[in-house]
């Protein structure tokens, strides 16, 4: 059985910075394709950004390219997400979830997500800035 746990969300001023963090269990993590998604409350879910298994590809979405860096350490089992200058549209739960093998990308390279994209994901960790 799969299981997700994140951590690392909180409370946080316009410009802060925060590491949000996922372990995962129950899987060969080292060949596991995975993504942040993040949903604000009363809002769609969006993905944020996916990194993949072999070449450690990692992709985002417009709205956090160049304020976030996602990345994995497979000895820990566990992936991460680095998030700068962060802003009150950013305040979501945040997500961590398995793919099922592949981060989608616009033609410009964007990552999002469809339905059906995500094999688990597990309670997620909120996250609030405030201006």
């Amino acid at each position: 059985q799969v299981q997700v746990v994140e951590s690392g969300g909180g409370s946080v001023q316009a410009g802060e910075s925060l590491r949000l963090s996922c372990t995962v269990s129950g899987l060969n993590f080292a060949a596991a394709t995975l993504a942040w998604f993040r949903q604000p409350l009363g809002k769609e879910r969006e993905g944020v950004s996916c990194i993949t298994a072999d070449l450690q590809t990692a992709v985002y979405s417009d709205s956090v390219k160049g304020r976030a860096t996602i990345s994995r350490d497979n000895t820990k089992r566990t992936l991460y997400l680095q998030m700068n200058s962060l802003q009150p549209r950013d305040t979501a739960m945040y997500y961590c979830a398995t793919t099922y093998g592949t981060c989608r990308t616009t033609y410009t390279g964007a990552y999002y997500y469809r339905p059906g994209d995500y094999a688990a994901s597990g309670q997620g960790t909120q996250v609030t800035v405030s201006s």
